[in-house]
């Protein structure tokens, strides 16, 4: 039996036509033209969190006479925290710096959900290869192996990294 009583068309297709403009919307804040369609908990927004940053300095590569660089040499830490739809999680960040460039990456993470965990192994596995031998001043990571939202907790520790080690 049809049904009479049911929603006028008009108003169905006004709503379908209102959630499709939203969900061009949202995929236009993305920043990226790659998604990972395996990764829906990556792709929410990051939260604004204030990194911790704690520098050492290697006296053994400090060049007095490169003068033209914009940070020291030196081996640098700092903390990054994103936020995952689950929880708010933090990502711990070595950079070896040495003439404005990226020698040596070590990050560490402490997730709070399963799913984080995945995520920043994930990340951990493959950000070496993006950032070293790149100039401290290039490298700006959107994804690395999947995983968009770790991105956002590193490059909040660089940001930090780099207000540390300015010359």
């Amino acid at each position: 039996m049809i049904r009479t009583t049911a929603v006028p068309r008009p108003v169905r297709i006004g709503t379908a036509l209102l959630g499709v403009a939203g969900i061009v919307t949202l995929a236009g804040c993305s920043g990226g033209a790659t998604t990972d369609a395996a990764a829906p908990a990556e792709s929410a927004p990051a939260a604004t969190a204030a990194p911790t940053a704690s520098a050492t300095t290697d006296s053994s590569t400090t060049d007095s006479s490169t003068t033209s660089s914009t940070y020291k040499d030196g081996t640098y830490e700092a903390t990054g925290q994103y936020a995952t739809p689950e929880s708010v999680e933090t990502v711990d960040v070595t950079l070896t710096i040495a003439d404005d460039t990226i020698t040596a990456v070590e990050v560490t993470g402490d997730p709070q959900a399963a799913e984080s965990k995945r995520y920043q192994s994930e990340f951990i596995g493959g950000i070496k290869d993006v950032v070293v031998g790149k100039k401290i001043d290039e490298i700006s990571v959107s994804k690395v192996a999947g995983s968009s939202l770790t991105s956002g907790g590193f490059n909040k520790a660089v940001d930090t990294i780099k207000t540390e080690a300015k010359a």
